[in-house]
């Protein structure tokens, strides 16, 4: 769950949930989890209505069709949720730490961990994984490193975890100086449109704070517009260059709704190559969990790609290792 932060150049800060725009829950578990959330004002109920709209006949249909369940956002944004978790008693968060090498210690039973620059992190007890391509040579054509857990020390985990198969996408981040006036949605998806799939007003959720008669969109792409793109531009961080040509392409597109949109005063793409796990290999247990070495790798892609799946998966790999510990859940 990310939210951008970018300031123009007469100072205006604008705030972009640029990742998940909102999201659901129906599993009894996490509906109190999130409950607990909302009461501590962490999250609260986007009331918004949907619709979709029809880019061949240029009329919106469908109104409201997606509104049986609430829908969930962060307060003041996405990221609200995980910043809180990380002030939590007991927790010691590092940012800016990206994990080069993991290290199993047999004689220890302990793992030891190594930045990507080979600096000494320390040595833990237990290890919770959330990267789908921990073990993925995806991560060489962006490090030139190899990937941080070494397969051979877990053949068996080879085929699960070695190429989780995702499905991109692109987020195009808007502000303009007014409301969209012929938007009659807070959010909708795309119907016969080649480049783009939903449009959120970002700004409509509560909690945020925009400025004075501005309104921020956020926009994403389909899966086939944002592939296509990836694949001529390989696997490294896109130039700016690169991302102001996506931009164009995905607001040209939105413009061409007919839905009479302005030139905004901002605008910028973001890239999400594996935006969305396409498979999920958690199985029953919606964590893959190593008894034996301590390890638990969890994330949507374990049991659904989706919030709810997230934490559905983080809390089985913490009852794991409760257990190992004898001690309850209480999750």
């Amino acid at each position: 769950m990310a939210q951008r932060r970018e300031v123009m150049d007469d100072g205006t800060e604008l705030r972009f949930d640029h990742g998940a725009p909102y999201f659901t829950v129906s599993n009894d578990e996490v509906v109190r989890v999130v409950g607990g959330w909302e009461a501590r004002g962490l999250v609260a109920e986007w009331k918004a209505m949907f619709a979709c709209f029809d880019r061949e006949t240029g009329k919106f249909r469908d109104f409201d069709k997606e509104g049986t369940m609430k829908k969930y956002v962060g307060v003041p944004g996405m990221n609200s949720i995980c910043k809180s978790l990380c002030q939590e008693d007991g927790v010691v968060s590092k940012f800016g730490v990206t994990i080069g090498k993991m290290d199993w210690l047999q004689d220890r039973s302990s793992w030891s961990l190594a930045s990507l620059d080979g600096k000494d992190l320390g040595s833990f007890d237990f290890v919770v994984a959330t990267d789908k391509n921990i073990a993925s040579q995806k991560v060489s054509g962006l490090t030139g490193k190899p990937p941080p857990l070494d397969l051979s020390v877990f053949p068996h985990l080879s085929a699960m975890i070695q190429d989780i198969p995702v499905r991109p996408c692109f987020a195009l981040m808007l502000a303009f100086s007014e409301p969209l006036a012929m938007v009659p949605v807070q959010g909708f998806s795309f119907y016969n449109s080649d480049s783009l799939s939903w449009a959120f007003c970002d700004s409509s959720k509560p909690g945020r704070h925009v400025p004075p008669n501005s309104q921020s969109w956020v926009l994403r792409s389909t899966t086939e517009y944002a592939s296509k793109v990836i694949d001529s531009m390989g696997p490294r961080k896109p130039s700016a260059d690169a991302l102001a040509k996506v931009a164009e392409e995905l607001f040209r597109e939105f413009q061409a709704t007919g839905l009479n949109i302005p030139q905004p005063i901002f605008m910028k793409a973001h890239r999400w190559g594996g935006a969305f796990p396409a498979i999920s290999i958690g199985g029953d247990d919606k964590c893959v969990w190593e008894k034996n070495m301590k390890l638990a790798i969890c994330g949507d892609f374990c049991a659904s790609p989706s919030v709810e799946g997230a934490v559905l998966s983080g809390m089985s790999g913490a009852s794991k290792i409760l257990g190992c510990l004898n001690l309850p859940s209480g999750l």
